[in-house]
């Protein structure tokens, strides 16, 4: 049998993941990552997947299904790579996006370090995603459930991470995992979906920052688009690009959020027509599919996660660089979020905004 660790957060999803490999005949051993910060409060909040109350159910159900179950202490690592990250992107002004990091350097890296020290072959998460081989490259997919398709969080995978994880639920719907659930007599069969980012508990990240990183939020000018001051913010890291709300200035037109300016401390307002991009520089760019891209590719790009993927030309710009022109103008392209390129169902990969024009 092929030895296999799930990463269990006491959701469903990765709790029937871990039955659907046992009853495929792996040999399944559950392991939960602990990577609240010493100055973080403990939280039981059922929504957030790696509280104590989410630990807790991971072992109710890895004694049901009567497998071993590990909790690795991953607290340093992921201070360093994940919240000082996100900690480091605020005050850059630009927006992170914490769980594409925590994939690439925790789960797919830290994590399956731990599985393959004690001897496991695989690492499997909950995620509704695929991966398949073909030619000898590693491919990753969209899961069948397309409401419920991670494959945008998971762009950042290598060849070598793909080919030691393992996706159980890629080919179900969520409604099907549920039932599954219940069938056996898993208590959480019902248990809220995981929500917002893990190391804020009370999901306000701006009061996360201002009371553990308070050097990064700094008052400073509000301007409009001739440069004229027109008010004054807290710090910029109150603010993203297409913010309209809150702005607590009034320029006679609706203005929003077309700029943040980290060497002037600066927020920028302007129209809505200014918040709409034709084009953008993505770097960190990781390619699945093939192992550099070449010429012009028409191909789907999506911009943020709770977006959908749209028609755009990808061509490299120079090292580490991709140049993504869209058919038609995109509102509210961000610096800091990821753009993943899709075929179809098949993607191609991606990287982390620079800028926009």
């Amino acid at each position: 049998m092929k030895k296999v660790m799930i990463a269990m957060s006491g959701g469903v999803d990765s709790s029937v993941a871990a039955a659907l490999l046992k009853e495929k005949g792996y040999e399944v051993i559950g392991g939960t990552m602990h990577i609240f910060p010493d100055y973080e409060e403990a939280t039981d909040r059922e929504d957030h997947c790696c509280s104590y109350s989410a630990l807790r159910d991971a072992k109710r159900v890895a004694q049901k299904l009567d497998i071993p179950h590990f909790v690795f202490n991953l607290k340093d690592e992921f201070q360093e790579k994940v919240i000082d990250y996100f900690v480091d992107e605020y005050s850059r002004a630009r927006t992170p996006n914490p769980c594409v990091m925590c994939n690439k350097k925790i789960k797919f890296d830290a994590l399956l370090r731990k599985a393959r020290e004690i001897g496991c072959e695989y690492i499997a998460t909950g995620h509704y995603s695929k991966i398949e081989k073909n030619n000898g490259r590693y491919l990753l997919k969209k899961g069948h459930d397309q409401s419920k398709d991670q494959s945008y969080m998971l762009y950042v995978l290598n060849q070598e991470q793909l080919s030691r994880t393992l996706f159980p639920l890629g080919d179900f719907t969520k409604e099907e995992i549920r039932q599954k659930a219940k069938e056996l007599g898993f208590e959480i069969h019902n248990k809220a979906e995981s929500q917002e980012i893990c190391f804020v508990p009370d999901d306000d990240y701006v009061r996360f920052l201002d009371k553990n990183y308070p050097e990064i939020s700094q008052p400073g000018p509000i301007l409009d688009s001739e440069g004229n001051k027109v008010g004054t913010h807290a710090g910029i890291s109150n603010y993203t690009i297409g913010q309209r709300r809150g702005l607590g200035v009034a320029l006679g037109y609706p203005a929003y959020v077309v700029e943040l300016d980290p060497e002037n401390n600066a927020v920028i307002l302007g129209k809505d027509q200014a918040v709409f991009s034709k084009a953008l520089i993505a770097e960190d760019i990781n390619i699945i599919p093939f192992s550099s891209l070449d010429g012009k590719m028409e191909v789907a790009a999506q911009i943020r996660y709770n977006s959908y993927p749209v028609p755009a030309v990808i061509e490299n710009t120079g090292e580490d660089k991709i140049k993504v022109e869209f058919k038609e103008p995109q509102r509210a392209v961000t610096p800091g979020q990821s753009v993943v390129f899709y075929l179809d169902d098949l993607v191609l990969g991606g990287g982390i905004i620079k800028e926009s024009f």
